[in-house]
């Protein structure tokens, strides 16, 4: 079954609750949503996508990718959606090569609203919404800037999907200010 978008969040939060996680499967939701907007997919199923995608890994970091697969089998998730959660671990812990657009775009953005959530927090206002592509392009290229985010994987992903990677950082920086305070990224009062 293709879970409603309350019985995905329930499940998220059955398996995750750090405030941080809970965030970035918010944003990834968003993102998802706004991309299949943009390519006239189902934005439902995109953000469901988008909101489990990292269903084990608060409980299971070493088994990320692995245990979601049992825990989203146990609840009767649809077969395509399991393969578009499990995708986007491709090449860092999982084999299954992102091939459905929802998959590829999947599999780009979640590294890339994590690069963009750690730029938004370090400005003055702590705001996504007056984040820059220029800006953030500065902070992709620093190396020493959120050393965790894998560029890589961003890079991949826009080849993958055949898309400029300005576009799609340009883009994911739009979803993210449409959802900016639920993410935490509304900003604060600057004196």
């Amino acid at each position: 079954m293709q879970p409603t978008r309350e019985e995905a969040y329930a499940l998220l939060l059955k398996y995750n609750k750090s405030p941080a996680l809970i965030n970035h499967a918010l944003a990834v939701e968003g993102t998802m949503r706004h991309f299949a907007a943009l390519l006239g997919e189902d934005e439902e199923k995109w953000g469901v996508v988008g909101l489990i995608h990292d269903i084990d890994y608060e409980k299971y970091p070493d088994e990320h990718c692995v245990k979601a697969v049992e825990i989203l089998k146990e609840n009767n998730i649809d077969e395509d959606i399991i393969r578009a959660v499990v995708s986007h671990g491709y090449g860092l812990c999982a084999d299954v090569k992102p091939e459905h657009i929802m998959e590829k775009v999947l599999y780009t953005i979640d590294e890339l609203t994590g690069l963009i959530n750690a730029a938004a927090i370090m400005r003055p206002s702590k705001s996504v919404m007056d984040l820059e592509y220029k800006s953030l392009i500065k902070k992709y290229k620093s190396k020493g800037f959120a050393q965790g985010v894998n560029r890589e994987v961003i890079e991949n992903g826009a080849e993958m999907l055949s898309m400029d990677l300005k576009y799609i950082i340009e883009e994911t920086i739009n979803a993210m200010r449409k959802i900016a305070d639920s993410i935490g990224l509304g900003g604060v009062a600057v004196e």
